[in-house]
């Protein structure tokens, strides 16, 4: 069982539904159904979407990785957790009125060391594996 994934993925899922909701908030004040139509802040969180779910799986898929290959449950915790903060203050600079980039490169930062870490611990776990 993968509750440590399991539980990360809950959580994102809900950030998920938030940020979908926030397009559709600015679609219907727009009333534009497909693109942004030059309005900088549906861009903006069409963006904002569209980044989480191209990071997202990546990191869960990683992160369901380290517990199937029976990583100590701390390191898990502590880079799903890495990720998840990564993830949530990238989002959180998208969804103010003007983009915070320090936020937003925080974000990245920690959502890149995480995915380096997640990814670097599978290897060596499968390296480890053959001896």
């Amino acid at each position: 069982m993968i509750m440590i994934t399991a539980f990360y993925a809950s959580i994102l899922g809900f950030i998920y539904i938030r940020l979908s909701k926030n397009i559709i908030r600015l679609r219907r004040k727009y009333n534009v159904s497909l693109a942004h139509k030059n309005h900088g802040d549906l861009e903006q969180a069409i963006r904002a979407h569209a980044n989480f779910s191209e990071f997202v799986p990546i990191g869960l898929i990683l992160l369901a990785c380290l517990e199937i290959n029976k990583i100590h449950f701390a390191v898990v915790i502590l880079l799903g957790g890495l990720f998840f903060v990564g993830r949530v203050l990238h989002a959180k600079s998208f969804l103010k009125e003007k983009i915070d980039t320090s936020l937003r490169v925080k974000g990245m930062q920690f959502t890149f060391w995480s995915i380096a870490l997640m990814s670097g611990m599978n290897i060596f776990s499968i390296l480890v594996s053959f001896i």
